[in-house]
């Protein structure tokens, strides 16, 4: 069989680890440096999508949207379209998956989950977006009576032919409008995630979020809230479910109160599989976060640290500002995707007590600045050509004062300056750490 792997990133790897004993591979990729495997052929540089229905399989890698493909070769090139997450659907030996989507908090809410399975006695496989392409994890020796947690992002989701027993939808707001043509496309390819579900499934989601209730309602799923009876909610300070506490909120490690939401969603996804408070309880008192999630990295002459360099929207900006105490410089920018960001300004304007400034970045500064400005809000540093995190971070100590908080949580993504978020983290996290 000749198949093409279209985009050779981590996931495009997995696709030539598993397909690549038995095929003809093809590697289509817009690198044009790009070194080959041995053995493979290469359609590399701008027209890598073109003249693809000489295959008869196209792997695709979750950055390629569908209709760039169709766009090439004409629509029913997708026919022959498949995705690493729709082949470990297809082959993998458990049933006992339960996919996480949302726009935050997939992160924390998947891992959160298979730790408490794992506490609770279960093998566990946890990968998707969060590290492990799926595929790989056949490599861990999946048995049938295994778990499975998947975080899937509207990437993976977009194509998606099967739905997991148990699927989880956190709060849904506008991000990656860039690459989908529109909310209405980006809430559809999450809905993927459900739409295959049958009656014996089950298809949680927020309930104050009217977004991921609508996404939810496809397929035969059974429809269960959290954050209101009878899923996992906060009552008189603590997480409760089934007249059952787990904890008290001011006992979560996790710092938040939009925490408190991804905490809920992960009790309502395990209690369906156990009923463990002690198991439930041991991991929510005592995981403190993925990295690059709000973490505190130190604390220096007064002034504490936090990278939040996941934060590539404004609403994970603002769930920041509300999970830190005290005044802050806020470390702003990034790269340009044109989205809205008014809401953010105006937030900004009536919780001016909680900065001490806001220092803004990257290709977005200016507009940024052009935003608050129309708001009336004063308090912040242009500093656009700023080109390295070292001056960057040399900027906001100036502008720090004894119990501060400096955090960057950029709520724009990082490719202008960074290679991805995690490039953007680590650079933050060591030159903090040199101060």
């Amino acid at each position: 069989m000749k198949v093409a792997i279209l985009g050779y990133g981590a996931q495009g790897q997995a696709a030539y680890a598993y397909w690549g004993k038995d095929h003809e591979i093809t590697i289509c990729d817009q690198n044009k440096a790009l070194i080959l495997p041995a053995g493979t052929h290469g359609q590399l540089g701008a027209a890598y999508l073109d003249g693809l229905a000489q295959f008869d399989l196209l792997v695709r890698s979750p950055s390629i949207h569908p209709r760039d493909i169709a766009a090439a070769n004409g629509p029913e090139i997708l026919e022959k379209v498949t995705t690493v997450t729709n082949e470990f659907f297809r082959v993998c030996p458990t049933k006992n998956i339960v996919g996480v989507t949302g726009t935050k908090g997939k992160g924390t809410t998947s891992t959160l989950i298979a730790q408490m399975l794992e506490a609770a006695g279960k093998k566990v496989h946890l990968g998707g977006n969060i590290g492990t392409p799926p595929l790989e994890l056949l490599g861990d020796d999946v048995k049938a009576d295994d778990w499975v947690v998947l975080e899937l992002a509207n990437f993976q989701l977009i194509d998606l032919r099967h739905s997991p027993s148990i699927a989880v939808c956190l709060m849904v707001v506008p991000e990656h409008l860039d690459w989908h043509e529109h909310m209405e496309e980006y809430a559809r390819a999450k809905a993927q995630l459900f739409s295959h579900q049958a009656e014996s499934d089950t298809a949680i989601y927020y309930a104050d979020n009217d977004t991921s209730k609508q996404i939810a309602s496809h397929g035969r799923g059974r429809k269960l809230p959290y954050y209101a009876s009878p899923g996992a909610l906060v009552e008189n300070d603590a997480i409760v479910i089934a007249g059952q506490t787990i904890c008290r909120t001011d006992e979560l490690k996790l710092l938040g109160r939009h925490n408190w939401q991804n905490a809920c969603a992960a009790v309502t996804a395990v209690w369906q599989i156990t009923q463990d408070v002690d198991a439930l309880r041991s991991v929510l008192i005592s995981f403190s976060g993925l990295e690059h999630r709000i973490e505190f990295v130190r604390e220096l002459n007064g002034v504490r640290y936090y990278n939040d360099s996941f934060a590539v929207s404004v609403h994970a900006t603002i769930a920041a500002i509300e999970s830190i105490n005290g005044k802050k410089v806020m470390i702003l920018g990034g790269y340009e995707r044109g989205i809205n960001i008014d809401h953010f300004a105006t937030y900004c304007v009536s919780h001016q007590e909680e900065f001490r400034k806001l220092l803004l970045i990257g290709e977005s500064a200016e507009r940024l600045a052009d935003s608050l400005k129309k708001t009336g809000f004063a308090n912040y540093t242009l500093n656009p050509k700023a080109q390295t995190m070292s001056a960057i971070v040399d900027t906001a100590c100036e502008l720090a004062q004894p119990g501060d908080a400096i955090v960057l949580s950029p709520g724009f993504a990082s490719f202008d300056m960074f290679k991805n978020f995690e490039d953007r983290g680590q650079q933050f996290k060591e030159v903090v750490r040199q101060l």
